[in-house]
């Protein structure tokens, strides 16, 4: 064999064995319905529902193994609307996650655009994550356990599973020259997986929550004198120094059912510090609890229902605003990657919450997730649609 012979021979060999180490994945979700609603800002609605039970996506992640344990990883992942076609997150091109980072035998550090710790350690026993998406979340994804609001600029670890034992921080820098506190983020969170039982708990800690996470998916000049959050259940909170949760979660598997709860604590800390606000100083507290069943009636029909309830606190003596929220779903599935699904969804609000301004007191309206809020206290909304996952 001559040397030309041995020389191509090693390239292909050695181009084999990169290959094999390193793995590049696409994947996604196509989603789409219609969707009924019995009072969209004093209207009925039938439409188009793109995302009904999941959001849609597609993403890309990649792993290369780099010796001795150690993996360089990425993944880049857009959200889009399959009615319209246009980039979700305000039209951010990977604005679901964009990041990159190593892993090893002690877990793994990355870099990017991502999910908190109440996400990652408690998001997954909220209903909304199984059944219905957006229109399940609690009202107006209050606590972000149904992911609307992602993180820039943020350093993250996530342990390896130590006998169903997990745990993982994240700090996002504010990025502002001489205040090193204004618009950071940092969350921790920790996880227990045995048997039948699931626990999780987090805590989410905001700065300058306006700009730095109800502000960060919006394309254009984001605004920091008016509240960037888009549901009235809080937008008259969004002039708050702080934004803080504490979550827990658990779920427990009994024979084919699946019973799940969640807890909240949710904080607006110091208003009127980003800008201006007659109840400057002042903050207010949301609670909110879910409780959910999930049951495989067969291995292609599941089942789901939820109760939801959200509570805030007294605005200047008035009656404090709470949201009665329950839910039914069905999904069947015609394969192990498409399925069939019909949700319904029913919102009772009462009380009062600060106007979207921040400047005055109105009467608490309902106002399920992804959808223009009622005119009047109640609100329904059926999903109907079909999923298939790539």
């Amino acid at each position: 064999m001559n040397n030309g012979i041995r020389i191509a021979a090693a390239m292909a060999v050695l181009s084999g064995v990169a290959h094999a180490q390193s793995q590049v994945t696409l994947y996604g979700i196509v989603d789409n319905g219609l969707t009924y609603v019995s009072n969209s800002g004093g209207s009925r609605l039938v439409g188009m529902a793109s995302g009904g039970m999941q959001a849609a996506r597609w993403g890309m992640r990649g792993v290369e193994d780099l010796g001795g344990g150690l993996k360089a990883t990425f993944r880049l992942e857009n959200g889009y609307d399959l009615n319209t076609g246009k980039f979700g997150q305000g039209g951010l091109e990977f604005g679901r996650q964009a990041n990159v980072g190593l892993s090893g035998r002690y877990g793994a550090v990355l870099l990017g655009r991502q999910y908190d710790s109440v996400i990652d350690y408690v998001g997954r026993f909220a209903f909304s994550n199984t059944f219905g998406a957006s229109i399940n979340a609690h009202p107006g994804d209050i606590d972000n356990f149904n992911s609307s609001n992602r993180i820039n600029n943020a350093v993250k670890f996530q342990s390896a599973d130590y006998a169903g034992f997990s745990m993982g921080g994240l700090y996002s820098l504010g990025g502002i020259a001489g205040n090193s506190g204004r618009n950071q983020i940092y969350s921790v969170g920790a996880a227990y997986a045995r048997g039948p039982l699931n626990v999780g708990v987090g805590y989410l800690n905001v700065r300058n929550p306006n700009v730095s996470f109800f502000g960060n998916s919006t394309t254009g000049t984001v605004s920091s004198t008016t509240s960037n959050i888009a549901s009235p259940v809080y937008a008259g909170f969004g002039s708050a120094n702080t934004y803080q949760v504490v979550a827990a979660g658990a779920s427990y598997e009994v024979g084919d059912a699946t019973l799940g709860a969640t807890y909240s604590n949710i904080r607006f800390i110091n208003l009127g510090a980003a800008y201006a606000s007659p109840f400057a100083g002042q903050s207010q507290t949301f609670n909110n609890g879910e409780v959910s069943l999930i049951y495989r009636l067969n291995p292609a029909l599941l089942l789901g229902a939820s109760y939801n309830y959200t509570r805030g606190t007294s605005v200047n003596g008035k009656p404090a605003a709470q949201y009665h929220q329950g839910a039914m779903g069905i999904d069947y599935f015609l394969s192990k990657r498409t399925d069939l699904y019909l949700v319904g969804v029913y919102q009772h609000a009462s009380g009062v919450t600060l106007s979207s301004s921040g400047t005055g007191v109105v009467a608490a309206v309902a106002s399920i997730g992804g959808l223009t809020a009622s005119s009047n206290q109640n609100q329904v909304a059926l999903r109907a649609g079909i999923r298939t996952k790539f």
